[in-house]
C-alpha cells in the first residue's frame, strides 16, 4: 500500500512539473489530498475486514497441531459447528495451606500472574475462583492438544508447586468460536 501511495505520489509530483502552467497549486494539493483520504480508507477496510476461515480451514489447522475435534450440522440453522476438546483443570484445596497472611498473597499474586501468562500464550481460555465451600476452589479452561500437556501446565501453576492446590484435570467439548454470554 506504501509503495503505492509513493508511485501515485511521484507520478503526480512529475506531471505537475510537466503541467505547471496548466494546474494550480491548489487544485494539486486537492487532488493529492483526495488520493491520500482515498487510499485511506481502503487501507482502513481492508483492516477492519476480518478474513474468516471456513470450518474446515479451522479443523485441519487444528489436526495439525494435534486438537482432537468432530463437528456436526445444527439441525436449526443449518452451519456446522466445530466441536474441539479442551481440558478443565479443577484446582482443589492442597494438603499445604498456610495461614501466613504475606505469603498467601505472594503465591495468589504469583498464581494470577501464571494465569494471565497461560492466557497471553494461548494456552488458557478462562479461569476463576468457584464460590463454593467444598474442596474445589477454581477452574481453569486450557486449549492445548492432550491431556498431558494440560496438566503439566496446571501442575506449574505457582499455587500447585507450594503445595496450596492441588489439580485434576479432564478433557471437555466445546463448540469452536462460542463466547461466553
Amino acid at each position: 500500500m506504501k509503495n503505492s501511495l509513493l508511485i501515485i505520489l511521484i507520478l503526480l509530483f512529475l506531471s505537475s512539473c510537466k503541467n505547471e502552467s496548466k494546474t494550480s497549486d491548489s487544485d494539486m494539493d486537492s487532488d493529492l489530498q483526495e488520493i491520500i483520504d482515498a487510499k485511506s480508507d481502503s487501507i482502513i477496510k481492508a483492516l477492519e475486514t476480518k478474513i474468516e476461515k471456513s470450518t474446515k480451514q479451522i479443523k485441519a489447522e487444528l489436526k495439525a497441531k494435534g486438537y482432537k475435534t468432530y463437528d456436526y450440522i445444527d439441525e436449526d440453522t443449518q452451519d456446522t459447528i466445530l466441536m474441539q476438546q479442551y481440558y478443565v483443570a479443577f484446582l482443589k484445596n492442597g494438603p499445604i495451606r498456610s495461614t501466613i497472611e504475606e505469603e498467601v498473597e505472594l503465591l495468589q499474586r504469583e498464581h494470577q500472574q501464571y494465569l494471565a501468562k497461560m492466557y497471553k500464550l494461548g494456552y488458557a481460555d478462562i479461569s476463576g475462583p468457584l464460590v463454593t465451600e467444598d474442596d474445589i476452589k477454581s477452574i481453569t479452561i486450557y486449549s492445548v492438544p492432550n491431556l498431558k500437556m494440560a496438566d503439566s501446565l496446571a501442575k506449574a501453576d505457582p499455587m500447585v508447586q507450594a503445595g496450596r492446590l492441588e489439580v485434576e484435570v479432564r478433557p471437555w467439548w466445546a463448540a469452536k468460536g462460542y463466547t461466553l454470554r
